[in-house]
């Protein structure tokens, strides 16, 4: 009896073991299909033109919302790295283009893309540019030199002979509407073309954002949030010192071209600048994110008395101001000398070094407005990109 008991015990421990391995085994299956599907997002605070989510297969997804100014089209890429290339299968037509990571040969298009390479030490993975004279990159020009960075001619129709005799492994491609039948051409040859819309971004911290966008194409995220941390708490540092100021003076913008004065619209990159550095910008009660185009009657109705100008266009001497335009000297920033520009801050072959660097670079740009505008906040700082005209 005891035996047959015993028997009947052993059967049930086996049925009860059974049965805990079975649901042990559903519950690690669930787990597994849990995490498959699971994503991370990448953290982006301030711009809006793009999203980074990597898949738990390792595979990331790009999209870019914003490639040009009220694009209705968006743009999805699929970033494989290579050690598990073999292993992925991905639907080609549900993205604009399948990029094996890192990259290692590129081309970029446009000189804001030249400081977020430096920055992630990935500048000598650039083989080509469009109007090398634009760039003032002291590494980038020695490269330029020595021919290491192609001549592609310039950005609406890039050499596509010299394109596909680089056979570069991605263009990082600027544009300002879909209509580039070169960057066509150049993508029915095998050539992956991603859009970069870094320009479309409205505030400075969003602008230098994009630095994250290139990260994932080199295996860089983690040096690209660093650099970011680093210049958003330079940034908000400056922000928060200029808000102390006790008075917040008036800034003009722009100049003419022709007949039509250009200047920032309100909500534009160059207006939030001003309103950060505590200024009050007379035209920042507009709706524009681009530019404005006004007679210069308007213009002088609203601006003539304001205490500072800041950004003249490329005018860089008073005499050359006086000789483009009689206007010009009819507004109090130009007869109280208070006119401040880029124009001066040049690279070896004339590029303008605030349009390559002040993008990425937001935090310099802020400090050289308060050092103007508010000249107690840093008494001792040396402009790095606006400086008084000559």
């Amino acid at each position: 009896m005891k035996n047959r008991r015993d028997i009947k015990m052993f059967k049930r421990l086996l049925i009860i073991s059974y049965l805990l391995l079975l649901c042990g085994c559903k519950q690690q299956k669930k787990d597994i299909t849990s995490i498959q599907n699971t994503t991370s997002t990448t953290s982006i605070r301030y711009a809006n033109g793009f999203t980074i989510e990597t898949q738990s297969n390792g595979v990331t997804i790009i999209k870019v919302l914003q490639p040009w100014a009220n694009a209705e089209t968006t743009y999805t890429y699929a970033l494989v790295p290579k050690e598990i290339q073999a292993t992925i299968t991905l639907n080609k037509s549900e993205y604009d283009a399948i990029i094996s990571t890192p990259v290692e040969n590129i081309v970029v298009t446009s000189t804001t893309h030249i400081p977020a390479l430096e920055e992630l030490e990935v500048l000598n993975n650039l083989i080509g540019f469009p109007d090398t004279k634009y760039i003032s990159s002291k590494a980038a020009r020695k490269r330029i030199n020595s021919r290491a960075i192609v001549e592609l001619g310039v950005n609406e129709s890039l050499n596509t002979e010299a394109v596909l005799n680089l056979q570069p492994d991605l263009i990082f491609g600027f544009a300002i509407n879909d209509g580039n039948n070169t960057y066509e051409t150049i993508q029915r040859a095998n050539i992956p073309v991603v859009y970069n819309g870094d320009w479309v971004e409205e505030t400075p911290l969003g602008k230098a954002e994009w630095i994250k966008f290139f990260a994932p194409f080199f295996n860089k995220t983690k040096e690209a949030d660093a650099v970011f941390n680093k210049i958003e708490e330079s940034y908000l540092e400056a922000k928060a010192l200029a808000s102390k100021a006790e008075n917040k003076p008036t800034v003009l913008s722009g100049a003419m071209f022709k007949d039509v004065w250009y200047l920032p619209g309100g909500k534009s990159w160059a207006a939030n600048f001003l309103k950060d550095a505590n200024a009050d910008y007379l035209w920042s009660s507009t709706d524009e994110n681009g530019s404005l185009s006004l007679s210069w009657e308007s213009v002088l109705d609203v601006g003539q008395h304001a205490e500072y100008w800041i950004g003249p266009a490329q005018l860089a001497t008073y005499q050359e101001m006086e000789a483009s335009s009689q206007h010009y000297t009819q507004f109090d920033a130009f007869k109280n000398r208070k006119v401040f520009s880029t124009a001066n801050t040049l690279g070896e072959t004339g590029g303008t070094l605030y349009y390559e660097l002040g993008p990425q670079r937001p935090d310099l740009v802020l400090k050289d407005l308060i050092h103007i505008l508010h000249p107690g906040l840093l008494p001792n700082y040396e402009p790095y990109f606006f400086k008084p005209l000559l």
